[in-house]
């Protein structure tokens, strides 16, 4: 891979010349510029994005790199954190990594060229070596929803861990014991926190988890669709399953109906990430709700807090049950949709 010294050296000219034509500088003549500029297209030389990013200028701008712009979830925060930017003098520039770690680093890696001042991510896996790069050289970084162990940056989430216990509590006081779960990938903090949450929410009556009613699926609806096939073949399918995110739970509705079954009559159905949709479905789904709208608005406040100076601090916010009719609930005790707004996903 060719570096700005080979640049300097195919132009002709320093490596501050380069740096500076690079970067726009009215110091740099039309000559000096025509040759960086044809001596970069020559090598293929890519400019570093985590170096560019260290300056002390401005653009306004904020990057936001979300893990599924097709996830309602998703789709909810980007526009919260598009208000709150907007609000506080900033605009953002957004990438959907589509759950694929290689199209969030590239979406990353397109950010920090167009000179961002700070970068919200959500990541789509525990490790990415660009976005680490980026936070230690000193960009401002605020993890949301999701996090990467290790790194120092703030981190703005939602606890589900005790909605998950509300809900097992709820699940068992309907008479349920034997309960699956659609896990989301291990290597998400989401994934593998909310599985263990569940386990242990089980071990507090005393109901097991076996493997054949841990389902891997992927944070996408055909991987609940799949997962859900995989629990009706077993010999002593479960009462109820809990996808671990909402479109794993529509996939997990879908491969119901597709044999005939009812939900909650053959299979109860429950989901984390309560969405709009959820009392639209035939029976209205039994869900976890995030405070999405002010995840949003807390993850580019502490963004801005870390751009502009101040002393950014990691936010967490508690999820809750939302109790309708998808797991064998009598309607009477069933709560009304709460009405939406932007705290609620």
């Amino acid at each position: 891979m060719a570096s700005i010294k080979d640049v300097a050296a195919e132009a002709g000219v320093s490596v501050a010349t380069v740096s500076r034509a690079l970067n726009g500088h009215p110091s740099v003549s039309a000559d000096a510029r025509t040759r960086v500029e044809a001596a970069v297209e020559a090598l293929g030389y890519r400019p570093n994005a985590v170096a560019r990013s260290l300056r002390t200028d401005q653009t306004h701008t904020l990057g936001l790199v979300i893990s599924d712009v097709m996830n309602p979830y998703f789709t909810e925060l980007a526009r919260s954190v598009e208000e709150e930017a907007r609000a506080l003098g900033y605009s953002v520039i957004i990438g959907n990594a589509d759950e694929r770690p290689e199209l969030q680093d590239h979406h990353v890696r397109t950010l920090l060229d167009r000179r961002i001042d700070g970068l919200l991510v959500s990541p789509t896996d525990g490790g990415s070596p660009l976005i680490v790069d980026a936070a230690r050289a000193g960009t401002p970084v605020v993890f949301v929803d999701r996090w990467i162990q290790g790194i120092e940056v703030p981190v703005v989430r939602a606890d589900g861990r005790a909605a998950i216990r509300d809900l097992v509590a709820h699940l068992h006081a309907l008479g349920h014991r034997r309960l699956a779960i659609i896990a989301g990938p291990a290597a998400t903090t989401t994934g593998s926190e909310r599985v263990e949450a569940f386990r242990a929410a089980l071990g507090e009556y005393g109901i097991p988890l076996p493997d054949a009613y841990t389902g891997q699926g992927d944070f996408q609806a055909e991987s609940g669709r799949r997962v859900t096939e995989g629990f009706l073949d077993l010999p002593e399918p479960p009462e109820v399953v809990f996808a671990a995110d909402n479109l794993m739970a529509l996939g997990a509705l879908d491969a119901v109906r597709a044999r005939g079954l009812r939900v909650p009559e053959d299979l109860a159905l429950a989901a984390f990430d309560d969405i709009p949709w959820f009392v639209h479905t035939d029976p209205p789904i039994t869900a976890i709700a995030q405070p999405t709208g002010e995840l949003g608005r807390a993850a580019v406040r502490a963004l801005v807090d870390s751009i502009e100076g101040r002393t950014p601090k990691s936010v967490t916010l508690p999820a809750r049950l939302v109790v309708r009719r998808s797991c064998g609930e009598p309607p009477a005790s069933a709560e009304p949709a709460p009405a939406r707004n932007r705290s609620q996903s």
